[in-house]
């Protein structure tokens, strides 16, 4: 077969469920943007509720905005998945042909080079070099104390965030695949919905409970014991970090799952034919082939969290900051030459862990180096 027949027949049918996963995550990346939109004064359903909770104070409208909004993300969520149905793919032979590049020449070359250049110079290199231009004119100090304790505070978060993620999103993930539980099953599903909600809409949902919890139980402290607990959840990170987890427990749960497909059924059945148990399974065979989307899941969090702004906006405890917060607070401002201090901070803390996270997926693809 020709290289065009070859990818219609072979590469792109096997390629569906990243590109319907691709195409589900833009899409919900456009429906929970909030920095953009806001900057730009365009009215949209993160921004309208963010409003509608901070500024107008109005509890039951900002939930009702929530509610609707809902309803687009469960429909958007159900296309997704009936477009993938059940279908799995699974390596089924460790022999593996080293893929070789193709060389091309003249004005292919040039057309291939400039479609691959294209959204990096218009999505990064173009930003990044506006970016540093207005920082060096009239940016802040970057080794101020103020600026190191919001580093110091982002990817404190980050960190805390991401490690849960994972953990929660593995276990998840196994018993909904291993063990056949309806439970876990529904679970999935359910926390499969936070990626696509804006954080603002999570922080709503998130807060209305909790903060009636915090109140119930100091008032119970009050009457029992003369004591005063205070803001337990909502007054501390406790809130927050169950909004991030709410929010991006998806980002992980794909990429674990993702990754699983590697684990093929007969190494199961040779694992459990040994006599080891599901835990013990999971210990010896999921975990090591699986370790390189386990710090996949664990990076995509990590970065997701450091520039989530909604969400940290409203449930933020008080005089706690992030980069994101401190980006957008200036931006607000219009200073645009300041806010580009913490804009640089956010892009080069992310850049590590994508740069780790590039070279993971390189060595994970099938043939991509020698087996021994």
């Amino acid at each position: 077969r020709s290289a065009w027949g070859a990818f219609r027949s072979v590469a792109l049918p096997l390629a569906r469920p990243a590109i319907v996963a691709g195409t589900a995550l833009a899409l919900m990346e456009t429906l929970a943007d909030f920095g953009t939109v806001a900057h730009f004064g365009i009215p949209t359903f993160a921004t309208g509720i963010y409003r509608t909770w901070s500024s107008m104070g109005d509890r039951i409208a900002a939930a009702q905005l929530s509610s609707i909004l809902l309803v687009f993300v469960v429909l958007l969520v159900w296309v997704e998945r009936m477009s993938r149905k059940q279908a799995r793919y699974h390596h089924t032979s460790k022999r593996y042909q080293e893929i070789t590049g193709l060389q091309l020449n003249g004005w292919r070359a040039v057309t291939a080079f400039m479609f691959c250049a294209l959204p990096m110079v218009v999505g990064f290199l173009a930003p990044l070099a506006m970016l540093l231009w207005m920082h060096m004119s009239d940016g802040h100090d970057l080794f101020s104390p103020r600026y190191l304790e919001m580093i110091t505070n982002s990817v404190m978060l980050a960190g805390i965030t991401a490690i849960l993620a994972v953990v929660l999103s593995l276990f998840l993930v196994y018993v909904a695949n291993y063990q056949r539980s309806w439970l876990a099953q529904f679970a999935n599903k359910v926390v499969g919905l936070g990626y696509a909600v804006p954080g603002s809409m999570i922080a709503v949902g998130i807060l209305i409970p909790l903060a009636a919890f915090d109140n119930a139980i100091n008032t119970l402290m009050q009457e029992t014991f003369n004591i005063s607990m205070g803001l337990i959840f909502t007054g501390s990170l406790a809130a927050l970090v169950l909004g991030y987890l709410v929010r991006f427990m998806a980002v992980s749960m794909n990429t674990i799952q993702a990754s699983l497909a590697k684990v093929t059924p007969n190494m199961e059945n040779v694992s459990r034919t040994l006599g080891n148990g599901p835990f013990n399974t999971a210990m010896k065979v999921h975990v090591p082939i699986i370790s390189g989307g386990l710090m996949t899941a664990g990076l995509i969090v990590f970065v997701d969290v450091m520039k989530e702004l909604p969400a940290t906006l409203i449930m933020r405890p008080f005089n706690f900051d992030t980069l994101a917060v401190q980006a957008y607070n200036l931006a607000s401002d219009e200073r645009l030459a300041q806010a580009a201090t913490p804009s640089l901070v956010i892009v080069a803390v992310g850049i590590l862990p994508l740069i780790l996270m590039s070279r993971a997926i390189m060595r994970s693809r099938p043939g991509s180096q020698k087996n021994s």
